[in-house]
């Protein structure tokens, strides 16, 4: 049913959450969650603020609207965990194929849809070195991107050069659905062993927290890789690792460590002097006139 400019207002934006949120969206086991919903109102918004302000509506329905964002922590897999992955060994194809992608994402911080429509015109030599890279456009934002291969990704790649599933769909890589994929990821964390709800876009989660920024990466070149329009998108991934904590305290403590044997050292020379001073003031009081003379010309020359 449609709807008139003029039949916008508060109880219809009301209604159109209340819809979102009870809404299933099609191959998906669960409704969308409520920072999914805030986004589609969000969008919903940007649209009747521009007939407002070309005069289309006498009202603004927004204007008493407050919406905001639950945090949500994006989960990722640390060093230990995508080692694991990386380096099992599965028996079955589809599994073996799955992972293959998923850890290429991890290591190049392309997303799935990207990575399906990769082909030999994305691989170019980007430097002096003869190194690969990976140029493509971002269909999520349209936004052109470049990557340096790094070891593990060209592995994945020439693995798959000759293979027959890459030979008959002209593909980089071997193409699968999304839904699928997601599937089979779940199979693949429990035969791995990773207790985590693994899905294709925690690929990108990982190569910006664990691959990039704990590797030194500066969140700048981070952005320019995921192929982020905003920086403060890429900053939700510039979380503290626990392995960052535990560093930066042993850089602290072997500084604690160097400023007490400092001190020690201080304190034993103190008491050394003190030693010295007392036994010399002994060795004076025991000395004839005499001596205690020539010891001062000594003293004095």
């Amino acid at each position: 049913m449609d709807i008139s400019l003029s039949g916008l207002n508060f109880e219809f934006l009301c209604d159109f959450e209340n819809f979102l949120n009870a809404y299933y969206p099609k191959g998906h086991p669960k409704a969308m969650s409520h920072n999914t919903v805030t986004k589609h109102v969000q969008r919903f918004r940007k649209i009747v603020t521009l007939a407002y302000n070309l005069e289309w509506m006498k009202d603004d329905p927004f204007r008493r609207w407050k919406s905001s964002f639950d945090k949500v922590d994006r989960e990722f897999l640390s060093d230990n965990e995508l080692s694991k992955l990386a380096s099992h060994h599965f028996n079955i194809d589809s599994l073996d194929r799955v992972r293959d992608l998923f850890v290429f994402g991890c290591y190049t911080g392309i997303s799935f849809v990207d990575i399906k429509n990769l082909t030999n015109k994305n691989v170019w030599i980007g430097d002096d070195e003869g190194n690969k890279w990976i140029t493509t456009v971002r269909q999520k934002t349209n936004t052109k991107i470049k990557i340096p291969l790094l070891f593990r990704a060209e592995q994945i790649l020439n693995k798959y050069e000759r293979h027959p599933v890459t030979q008959v769909s002209g593909t980089l890589l071997p193409s699968i659905t999304n839904e699928k994929a997601n599937l089979y990821l779940k199979e693949i964390a429990t035969e791995v062993g990773i207790e985590k709800n693994l899905t294709f876009h925690m690929a990108r989660h990982t190569f910006a927290t664990t691959v990039a920024l704990s590797n030194g990466m500066p969140i700048e070149t981070v952005s320019k890789i995921l192929g982020h329009s905003k920086i403060t998108t890429t900053q939700i991934y510039a979380r503290v690792m626990d392995h960052k904590i535990k560093s930066d305290m042993d850089a602290v403590q072997k500084r604690l460590n160097e400023k007490a044997r400092q001190l020690e050292e201080e304190k034993e020379l103190i008491h050394l002097r003190e030693k010295i001073i007392a036994a010399e003031k002994i060795n004076y009081s025991l000395m004839t006139k005499e001596e205690l003379l020539k010891r001062l010309n000594v003293l004095n020359e």
